[in-house]
């Protein structure tokens, strides 16, 4: 089926010209040289202050030799990636203000509206079957819709669809006759058709929304936790290894921050990956974001980790990059096992458990800083206290298990969110997922 519920599918798409029979129009958008203009020179504003971004950056990484040098070389390089989203998007916005282009292509059982630069943009496909009122239409002055000016519009569903601008009567009343051609018979008049009666036919099982129908077993946040006390299971036996650590390996308070600024960074790594099944091909620009901003959180952190418990306050010495390494070599143990907690967390609550369902790119970006400042605040007055009495296993371990405690209690709130509100609410948030995915 070409939509599902009120709202096209939408999605990237290539526009190479015609593909066989059919209706097939490109409608160049308005161009403005006051919105160029405008566009153009807010873009050069961006771009400017990332040349001088890159060229720092690059000279940074072609001069690596101590753990301040990789640390500015990545918050540099971290800044400019979440900067560059700007620049990236204002020309992607310019190009389309001077070369974008509606293509409107019909066919029989579908009609499609494609959006944006030659070759290459955004497509919504519609059913035909529940098109309605296919009319000319002039907006108002000054409404969001005026730069249209006259153009064809129709009702689907609870929304509507628009393509082409500044048409006149006759090409709409040509239009019209085109498309009515192609797709085998005239737009209906009447009513907006709701979607449960787009087919003649029963809709199929893989047509209704899961949440409505009620949560499977194992697959919807009503579930049994039985995921959940897994994952928290996994998560603490992750923590047992740097116990381990302290008490056979001879690991230090230094070890264990490092290791556990590690864990931030593995966290940020899967916090990536849930943005990209929520926001799919929109995690580009949000996940770029992201991971700048985050890169150069963790930069900075990494720094000031590294200066209070490993080198000490009284230390100024700049460690090279070999020392650095060998530090992060010894705990490969641990680092595999909390990579592998995480992991089955992901798969195993946030995929199994439908825990993408009702979020929203904004939240889930969100997400990972709560949990990490509260498990390094904790971690930070910890190892305070550990530098003042020293560093005898038992305190040192006193230490790594207050940190499970609070990292297992933010994990398990994180987990039942979803689980408290009830079916109801995820039948509610499944709806709102579904329409954000098309």
């Amino acid at each position: 089926m070409n939509a599902k519920g009120d709202r096209p599918r939408l999605r990237p798409a290539f526009d190479a010209g015609s593909r066989g029979p059919g209706f097939r129009r490109a409608f160049p958008l308005p161009r403005s040289r006051a919105a160029i203009a405008v566009v153009a020179v807010m873009d050069i504003a961006f771009v400017i202050p990332a040349i001088g971004a890159f060229r720092q950056a690059a000279g940074g990484w072609s001069n690596l030799d101590t753990l301040f040098d990789l640390v500015g070389a990545v918050f540099i390089s971290a800044w400019l990636l979440g900067w560059s989203v700007a620049p990236v998007l204002l020309t992607l916005v310019l190009a389309l203000l001077v070369f974008g282009r509606e293509v409107v292509t019909a066919r029989p059982g579908e009609l499609r509206v494609f959006i944006g630069l030659p070759l290459l943009g955004i497509a919504a496909r519609y059913d035909p079957a529940r098109l309605r009122n296919l009319r000319l239409q002039t907006p108002e002055p000054g409404s969001g819709r005026s730069w249209r000016g006259s153009h064809l519009a129709f009702d689907y569903g609870s929304g509507r669809g628009e393509f082409g601008s500044n048409l006149h009567h006759g090409d709409a009343i040509e239009l019209q006759r085109q498309i009515a051609a192609a797709l085998g018979a005239p737009v209906a008049d009447g009513p907006p058709l709701p979607h449960a009666a787009a087919s003649h036919a029963a809709p199929s099982p893989a047509a209704v929304p899961a949440p409505q129908a009620g949560p499977k077993p194992g697959t919807g946040s009503a579930a049994p936790a039985a995921f959940d006390s897994a994952s928290s299971l996994a998560l603490i036996i992750a923590n047992l290894v740097p116990i381990a650590g302290a008490l056979f390996l001879g690991w230090r308070l230094g070890d264990v921050m490092v290791l556990y600024w590690a864990e931030s960074a593995v966290i940020g790594l899967f916090n990536v990956c849930k943005m990209a099944v929520i926001g799919r091909w929109l995690t580009l620009p949000a996940g770029a974001f992201f991971i700048g901003h985050f890169g150069a959180f963790m930069a900075v952190h990494f720094l000031f980790l590294y200066g209070l418990f490993i080198d000490g306050p009284q230390t100024t010495s700049d460690p090279d990059l070999a020392t650095v390494a060998r530090l992060f070599g010894a705990l490969w143990p641990a680092l595999a096992a909390l990579f592998l907690s995480h992991a089955y967390s992901f798969f195993a609550n946030f995929l199994g458990r439908r825990e993408y369902v009702g979020r929203t790119l904004q939240q889930q970006m969100g997400e990972p800083y709560a949990r990490i400042v509260l498990m390094h605040l904790t971690l930070i007055f910890g190892g305070m206290l550990v530098m003042v009495i020293g560093e005898p296993a038992p305190v040192l371990i006193g230490v790594i298990a207050l940190k499970t405690i609070v990292d297992l209690r933010a994990h398990r709130r994180l987990h039942r969110r979803r689980t408290a509100a009830g079916p109801e609410a995820d039948g509610r948030a499944g709806q709102k997922y579904q329409a954000q995915r098309r």
